[in-house]
């Protein structure tokens, strides 16, 4: 039996807040948990591999959570999940390899416009065209493309979403499905890490995101069905808009920490 009295809470608030920020944000809008998560471990005074090992840890986890809640949400497209699932994890498994022998940062610059083309173009189409589900082209290269950017520092949301949004798929459908199938592609993609984390990732940070990401796939889900599709649509568009700032300003400038105890 665990003893919630020796736990120490006090430690743990700022990455249970962190946690749940970022998780509420990922499980309604499709992505975003590795970028907040990781950028505010930064600014809290975590070294980078110990923050990066944190994400990745807890990501799997949370993602299964999340995509849970969505299922129970009517959230997700199961034919379009098994088109996406598959490729993402052979995707994710590559990835892998790639970034063990190859070296990918100048890819980096081109995703990051890439997405904040995506964006502006959500922002611009939400409201003059209306949503209407249709069958998504091009499924399996696409998870196959989030899954080796997911391997190789993160995507896997910012992607597959983005590009089903601008294909014309059904905001809360593609938001659901791509957290659905995430599990599968975050899970393979830590397993195939694991020799190099090994248990020591998970740590007093990672518990905390655990905690409060776990805490916040639920609500995330069950704002996903309630925004509107115009809404979600431009949300979607800021949030990869921040993403790609975010990514040139950290290539860049070093994090400065708030906080240097850690």
């Amino acid at each position: 039996m665990i003893d919630l009295a020796s736990i120490p809470w006090a430690d743990l608030a700022p990455f249970i807040l962190i946690g749940f920020l970022a998780q509420l944000v990922d499980s309604a809008l499709g992505m975003a948990f590795g970028v907040i998560s990781n950028s505010l471990l930064l600014l809290l005074g975590l070294p980078p591999m110990a923050a990066s090992a944190a994400t990745h840890t807890v990501e799997g986890l949370a993602s299964g959570t999340s995509g849970a809640a969505h299922a129970l949400q009517r959230n997700v497209d199961w034919p379009l999940f098994a088109r996406l699932v598959l490729p993402g994890i052979v995707g994710g498994l590559i990835g892998v390899w790639v970034l063990t022998f190859v070296h990918t940062d100048i890819a980096r610059p081109v995703v990051l416009v890439y997405l904040a083309a995506i964006g502006a173009y959500l922002i611009w189409r939400a409201p003059r065209r209306p949503q209407a589900y249709r069958r998504m082209r091009l499924v399996g290269p696409l998870g196959f493309i989030g899954g080796f950017l997911d391997a190789s520092g993160g995507g896997w949301g910012p992607i597959v979403t983005g590009n089903l949004l601008a294909q014309g798929m059904t905001p809360r459908m593609a938001v659901g499905t791509v957290n659905a199938a995430e599990f599968f592609v975050t899970v393979t993609v830590l397993s195939a890490f694991i020799g190099t984390l090994g248990l020591s990732s998970f740590t007093q940070a990672a518990s905390g995101l655990l905690i409060g990401g776990i805490a916040a796939a639920p609500a995330g889900a069950w704002l996903t069905k309630r925004i509107s599709p115009k809404l979600l649509m431009q949300l979607v568009g800021i949030v990869l808009i921040g993403i790609s700032l975010w990514g040139f300003i950290s290539l860049m400038f070093d994090p400065v920490p708030v906080f240097q105890r850690f």
